[in-house]
This record gives C-alpha cells, structure tokens and sequence, in this order.
C-alpha cells in the first residue's frame, strides 16, 4: 500500500480522489442523458466533495505533481465545465429549442465550454507544484458550475426564463477568466 504515498506513482492517494472526481463526472452525465436531474445533481455534488480532498490529501501528503495538476484541471473540465453546463441543456434547453435562438444557444454553451477550459489551461501553466495561491483570479470553475445551478434553482421557481439563463451562462463564462480576485479556500 505504499503506493498510495508514492508521490510520482500515479494512482497515489490524491490522484485516486481524482479519479473518483472524474468518475462522479461520468456518472452525472449518463443521469443527465436519461433525464434524471437528482441523480445526475447528486453525483454532480460529490465530484465537487472528491475535489476538494484530492488538493488537501496532496498538499497533508506531499503527493502534488505536474500529471496530478494536469489530471485535476481534466477532471475539473469534465465535472465543473461539462457536466453544468450539460445539466442546464437537459434541464432547461432540450426541446425547447424551436421556441428559442437557436444561435444564442449555441453561443452560450461554446463560450461556457470555451471560458472553463481556456481557464482551467491557464492555470495550469500558473500552477507550482505544492503551493496554493492566496486569491483565484477570476471565478473558479467549481464556484462557476455553483452560480450555474443556482441559476437552475431560480429558473424553477419561475422567475426568469431560457433566454435569461443563457445569457447567465455567458456572463459566467466571462467571469471565470476575468480579473476578479476570489479567496481561495
């Protein structure tokens, strides 16, 4: 069991929380093809649980290296990028499309997908192995996928429409790789 605190071995203890995070992924995604949002925001939930461990396990342990950053901005991408913004599509968009801009739609997810990943690139070329940052600059995609369910919730109650939520989607898009300085926790 060694492995597990072998920090060049690659199913080392942190990278393993990683692997969960990117499973938790898969999972909401196949939830969210078949229409089943409680599932698919469940699983969605605890992807963000596994990610918060596997940056604190690698930091307690020193296990932090260049594949474990490049693998959690993987599974960032998926489980924070991907995964919201197939959640509002599902939720929200599909089969309404006749009745909306079908160019705003498609506008609002590629710029989402474009921004988060283009953030999570980014930061990666920033990151140092081992240290963390005082501020984000910008809004982190787990905070950006928070703000896009909490959007979803509002959108249940009645009080915005599609169209509202996809421009909510492009401001979110913009916010991640904007100037704001987010503490990191």
């Amino acid at each position: 069991m060694s492995f597990l605190f072998n920090k060049y071995n690659h199913f080392n203890l942190a990278n393993i929380v990683t692997f969960f995070n990117i499973a938790s992924g898969l999972f909401a995604i196949y939830f969210l093809t078949h229409h089943q949002f409680f599932a698919a925001a469940l699983f969605a939930w605890l992807a963000g649980g596994f990610d918060i461990f596997d940056g604190k396990i690698a930091r307690k342990y020193n296990l932090s290296t260049q594949f474990g950053i490049q693998l959690d901005s993987f599974a960032d991408f998926l489980s924070f990028v991907i995964v919201p913004a197939m959640f509002i599509y599902f939720a929200i968009i599909d089969t309404k499309e006749p009745f909306l801009s079908v160019p705003l739609i498609i506008f609002a997810f590629v710029y989402y997908v474009i921004s988060g990943l283009r953030r999570l690139i980014q930061f990666n070329i920033n990151a140092d192995e081992g240290k963390v940052e005082k501020y984000f600059t910008g809004v982190p995609t787990p905070l950006g996928a928070i703000l896009l369910w909490i959007v979803y919730l509002i959108f249940l109650t009645g009080f915005i429409s599609e169209t509202f939520v996809l421009f909510m989607m492009i401001i979110i898009g913009y916010l991640l790789n904007s100037k704001v300085k987010i503490p990191h926790l």
